[in-house]
């Protein structure tokens, strides 16, 4: 025969008073009190937490896709444009092979008592005026020191940049040739020649004594074209 364990029931609570009875109804008020109070704290901490969630979604509304828009194209930075380095060599290069040393530029010059250059179709003024000073010297080039290679390539530099740059007037120093053998000027014939060859020169003088006497030369350069 098998054996059947007894149901367990709650103890039945049995008010023996009016008084017990007021007390339990009291304590079980205050309990479903708190337990309403409980609920409501957490349904507010749930509500926030989910508003934090959705704030963005809230601030802006609701977001509709644009219809018939290709896709966003982020274009991919321009790389940085590559130095002319063969074009600075080619310039260097020609600079080298316009201006030579074997250039007679003797027939060219007018010699008198100041010796002077300029080119055809430029009137004896024009020396005249660079002699007296009618154009301020605007920028100055000191050979000294220097040799025979860095010196062309620095006078060239010189004059080209000048005359881009909108000078009309400069003076280029070789020097009297008194720390050279022999006390010779060694630059000073080779300066005459290759400011000769360069077009950018209209014209140049001797420079006056304040100005530096037979160891400088004024030099007047063409007006330089500006592009708009």
């Amino acid at each position: 025969m098998r054996y059947k364990r007894p149901a367990v029931t709650a103890p039945a609570f049995k008010a023996r008073s009016f008084a017990e009875l007021k007390s339990l109804r009291h304590a079980l008020q205050q309990a479903a009190a708190r337990e309403a109070e409980r609920q409501r704290l957490l349904r507010e901490q749930l509500q926030r937490e989910q508003a934090r969630r959705q704030l963005f979604a809230h601030a802006v509304g609701p977001v509709v896709p644009l219809k018939g828009l290709a896709p966003r194209h982020t274009p991919a930075p321009q790389p940085p444009e590559p130095l002319p380095l063969q074009r600075q060599k080619d310039e260097q290069q020609a600079l080298r092979e316009s201006l030579s040393d074997a250039f007679d530029v003797a027939t060219l010059l007018d010699v008198d008592d100041q010796m002077s250059f300029r080119r055809p179709g430029i009137g004896l003024d024009v020396t005249r005026k660079l002699r007296a000073g009618h154009w301020s010297i605007q920028r100055q080039l000191d050979l000294h020191g220097l040799r025979v290679h860095e010196a062309r390539e620095a006078l060239g530099s010189f004059i080209r940049l000048s005359h881009r740059t909108g000078l009309r007037c400069v003076r280029v120093v070789h020097g009297k040739g008194l720390g050279s053998p022999g006390l010779e000027p060694v630059l000073k014939g080779r300066v005459l020649s290759w400011l000769v060859q360069k077009k950018e020169v209209l014209a140049f003088v001797q420079a006056r004594p304040a100005e530096g006497g037979a160891g400088a030369l004024v030099v007047l350069l063409q007006p330089s074209v500006r592009r708009p």
